[in-house]
């Protein structure tokens, strides 16, 4: 069987609060596990009104004592944020203590970039975005596939220094990507699983699984390619049903590319009261056309589409709606029709 898994970025909704996001993470966490769902997998996200996932290590732990056999992890730890010692020795000390069911997924955070131009830009001829990252960019600690080669010596205990929380957990480390660049060709080259962004770049994703494809070298962590896609997927008892759910995703995407980051997801009201712009739909159509939305064995089939046509080994859900309940049951629906072991 396919494993189905979860990634989830503690969404805030409109009227609700970051706390109660967090606590709506643990609680879909147990379900899942009950579900049969393979990983639970959280987000990191800064400065952002509508996500709580900003510190996986914590809501991975969380997750952890929370559950007692699903995988847990991160997708992703963003190296522009966190250095390498601090990512290995973070996970290395939850896998420790929950051995063989952590895993570390490493991203880009893109914020490297920005970095270059910190104290070379005026602060006025820098977007509001931008001068809030500042605060977050740490001293580059070089190319990325130095970042991940130092963090696998830190877990080997291979390298010049030692850090002892890390050496010799019992974890897996993931890369995570969007586009054919860097994140794919490292994983290829250090031989570890790619997690794939379908979810967020759903143009770029078969160009990056064939780009880590042909990067990839066997590895003592892997014999063979592994891929995992993602999906944004909203499942009801009907198709109808589910599309009423979905209906705030594509005003939830247009804040995800404005300025400010995603905002809290909106109600059902304000879904209805937007004044969208046709400029604004075709924005966002990328997205919204790439959602999986319907009845459980309708999702199903479109999602094992996508697997086969990926050639994934895996796939991974994130579901965002207003309402908690409707959320949990949208992977019960699609665990259900997925026919997980749960």
């Amino acid at each position: 069987m396919i494993p189905l898994s979860v990634l989830d970025l503690s969404p805030i909704v409109s009227g609700g609060s970051a706390a109660e996001a967090l606590r709506n993470s643990v609680d879909l966490a147990r379900r899942a596990e009950e579900l049969g769902y393979h990983r639970y997998w959280v987000a990191q996200h800064h400065l952002t009104p509508g996500v709580a996932a900003a510190a996986p290590s914590v809501l991975a732990t969380a997750i952890a004592e929370a559950t007692s056999r699903i995988r847990v992890g991160s997708a992703a730890v963003l190296l522009g944020y966190v250095s390498p010692v601090v990512a290995a020795e973070q996970f290395g000390t939850l896998a420790h203590l929950h051995p063989d069911r952590v895993d570390l997924g490493l991203g880009r955070s893109g914020t490297t970039k920005l970095a270059e131009v910190v104290g070379k830009v005026p602060d006025a001829q820098l977007t509001v975005w931008e001068q809030l990252n500042r605060i977050l960019i740490p001293v580059d600690a070089g190319p990325y596939l130095d970042q991940v080669r130092s963090i696998l010596e830190f877990l080997d205990g291979t390298g010049e220094h030692h850090a002892v929380a890390a050496e010799h957990a019992r974890l897996q480390v993931w890369i995570h990507g969007a586009t054919p660049g860097e994140s794919a060709r490292a994983a290829g080259a250090l031989g570890l699983p790619f997690g794939v962004a379908y979810h967020f770049a759903p143009e770029t994703a078969f160009d990056t699984i064939a780009a880590y494809r042909a990067a990839f070298v066997p590895s003592a962590r892997l014999a063979e390619p592994y891929v995992a896609v993602s999906a944004d997927v909203v499942v009801a008892e009907t198709t109808s049903a589910a599309r009423e759910l979905a209906s705030g995703y594509g005003q939830w995407v247009l804040g995800v590319r404005s300025s400010t980051g995603a905002p809290p997801y909106p109600s059902p009201a304000e879904v209805a009261a937007f004044p969208w712009t046709e400029r604004q739909r075709a924005s966002v159509a990328d997205r919204v056309g790439s959602q999986f939305v319907g009845a459980p064995e309708e999702v199903a089939a479109d999602l094992e589409e996508l697997r086969a046509k990926a050639g994934a080994d895996e796939v991974v859900v994130t579901t965002i709606t207003h309402d908690h309940a409707a959320r949990v049951r949208s992977y019960e629906l699609l665990a259900k029709a997925w026919g997980t072991p749960g």
